[in-house]
């Protein structure tokens, strides 16, 4: 599944984010690149262990963690800390896949990726190309979504982003470890769990079908969650 999550960040957020990380110190992106990814990719970064990144990412998981649409979606577990890059001047990512496990930089903290993010920090209209192409069973879906908007999509899809020819394209990455590994699975309970909030405000949480169908949720997650 790959979705769309509008502001995740509003405009007073993205502001705050782009001030900490401008005032960073960029460097190469392959830093944190596996082998594959060194061959294609080219982009500028920042330390993930940096003050920068880490200020700037607290915000950002400040943000997730008040998203019901994230938590839906994604159904977390554990979430790596945000990244964040910056292509211009024909920077560009071509096409990959991710890494399987991501370890943190220093520590043990590790993550299965299951699923990835990008969250966009500059208005589309800055910069030209820079599109997030993703391929799935559809072909392949290009997306450049407006500053503060999020897009959630399986890490095992082949994706690129095109070259950046004008102006920069800015954003945050990152991984979550869902507590629902299938992505088939996710997608059945996020459904549901729509569905179930759209009768809910229908009828009122009282209501026995909105009762019964919560349950099925439940019993359903927990034949398939991890913990």
């Amino acid at each position: 599944m790959m979705l769309a999550i509008p502001d995740l960040l509003d405009k007073e957020g993205v502001a705050r984010v782009r001030s900490i990380i401008d005032a960073g110190e960029w460097q190469d992106g392959n830093a944190t690149s596996g082998h594959q990814s060194a061959l294609a990719k080219k982009n500028e970064q920042l330390p993930e262990d940096g003050a920068a990144a880490k200020e700037a990412g607290r915000i950002v998981l400040d943000a997730l963690g008040r998203s019901p649409l994230f938590i839906a979606a994604a159904l977390p577990l554990k979430i790596f800390p945000p990244l964040f890059n910056r292509y211009r001047g024909g920077d560009r990512f071509g096409t990959h896949v991710d890494n399987a496990v991501r370890i943190h930089r220093g520590s043990e903290f590790r993550v299965r990726t299951d699923l990835s993010a990008t969250l966009f920090l500059e208005d589309p209209a800055a910069y030209e190309g820079g599109e997030l192409v993703v391929e799935d069973n559809l072909g392949a879906q290009a997306t450049k979504l407006p500053a503060g908007h999020l897009l959630l999509y399986p890490a095992s899809s082949l994706h690129r982003v095109e070259p950046v020819i004008a102006g920069a394209r800015v954003a945050s990455f990152f991984w979550v470890q869902s507590m629902v590994r299938d992505d088939m699975a996710r997608t059945i309970l996020f459904d549901l769990d729509r569905s179930i909030q759209a009768i809910a405000a229908d009828r009122g949480q009282a209501d026995a079908e909105v009762i019964r169908l919560t349950g099925v949720y439940h019993n359903l997650l927990r034949c398939w969650a991890d913990s």
